[in-house]
C-alpha cells in the first residue's frame, strides 16, 4: 500500500506531532511507501520560508 500524505498531515509532522510521528514509522517499518504532492511540497516549503512554523497549526 502507498499513502499520500495532505498538506494538513505534513504539517503536523512538521510541528512534531506524536501520534502522527509514531504512525509514520510503523508505515515505514512495513516498507510501505510514502508520498506527498507537488502541491503539498509548495505549501509546506512556502510556510517555512516565510518564517512562520506557527502558521502549520490547524
Amino acid at each position: 500500500m502507498s499513502y499520500l500524505l495532505d498538506t494538513n498531515i505534513v504539517s503536523a509532522i512538521v510541528n512534531k506531532n506524536d501520534r502522527l510521528a509514531d504512525k509514520l514509522l510503523e508505515v515505514d517499518v512495513r516498507g510501505e511507501e510514502v508520498f506527498i504532492s507537488c502541491i503539498t511540497y509548495y505549501e509546506v516549503k512556502r510556510g517555512l520560508l516565510a518564517g512562520n512554523p506557527e502558521a502549520f497549526y490547524f
